[in-house]
């Protein structure tokens, strides 16, 4: 049955992957890391913007492309434990565009950050919500 369903699937449906590359990261403007919490609410953190290349190899503009990816702090620690899925972009038009991610990384884990495995996928239409 599956087979079935899955020849019928619209191909507006179907993942577009993204490349990701130039990876770096900054730290987040005071108005945007005020207050940064970590993502479990528990302790202080410190705030910083991934930013990169998105490179869209299609001819359509890709929605809502996931990103993921492995962070790991100076000591070789993951930042983010057992999550990969990092955030979003909204839209990816064809070819090489800019992007960035804001993360939050808790204040006792060193820096430099070590960003590892970033890629991205999305689909070529938008997605209902």
């Amino acid at each position: 049955m599956f087979l079935i369903l899955g020849v019928f699937v619209p191909s507006a449906l179907a993942l577009t992957q993204i490349k990701l590359s130039d990876l770096t990261y900054k730290d987040c403007p005071p108005e945007l890391a005020q207050g940064a919490v970590t993502s479990n609410g528990s302790g202080a953190a410190n705030c910083f913007i991934v930013t990169g290349k998105a490179e869209n190899g299609t001819y359509k503009t890709v929605y809502d492309a996931d990103i993921y990816g492995r962070i790991y702090d100076a000591n070789n620690d993951p930042i983010l434990q057992n999550r990969t899925r990092l955030g979003s972009i909204p839209e990816v038009p064809p070819g090489v565009s800019d992007f960035e991610l804001r993360i939050s990384v808790p204040v006792n884990q060193p820096t430099p950050l070590k960003l590892k495995q970033f890629k991205a996928s999305g689909f070529t239409a938008p997605v209902r919500k």
